[in-house]
């Protein structure tokens, strides 16, 4: 049976990371415990972000797999992590949301979307950073998936 796209476990409220490959890995991680993806998928997101980073702007990183890391994707899910002090992704762009995708065939496009839209307001990034419970998180996402 396939899991909801974004469950409880895929959510860490309140992590201290310290550089941005460990934020990159701890998000890929959630992704790989909870079986949305293979442990190589990990790897894949680091070589895209080495690419081009995943920092949107907003307190928002979104760290996702290359193009050709769609084989690892056993299925579509997203985990949400919130770091209160932020972590560098480079150029002093400080993340304090981390949101890893990992999308089976083209749904990732949507996804990536419905977290734009998402994250583009204000309140809901204070929402998100100042939720005390992972149902806070999955009521903001309710969309997403």
């Amino acid at each position: 049976m396939a899991k909801a796209v974004l469950d409880r476990e895929n959510i860490k409220l309140n992590v201290s990371i310290a550089t941005m490959e460990e934020g990159i890995r701890f998000t890929g991680g959630i992704l790989v415990a909870n079986g949305y993806v293979d442990a190589e998928y990990v790897d894949k997101m680091l070589e895209r972000e080495e690419m081009a980073t995943t920092f949107m702007g907003n307190s928002l990183a979104i760290p996702h797999g290359t193009e050709d890391a769609k084989a690892n994707v056993l299925q579509t899910g997203i985990s949400v992590v919130t770091v209160p002090e932020g972590v560098d992704f480079g150029g002093g762009n400080m993340a304090k949301i981390l949101i890893g995708i990992a999308g089976k065939n083209n749904e990732h496009l949507d996804i990536l979307s419905n977290i734009a839209i998402v994250c583009s307001e204000e309140e809901n990034i204070d929402k998100i950073l100042n939720a005390r419970t992972e149902e806070e998180i999955m009521a903001l996402f309710s969309d997403v998936g």
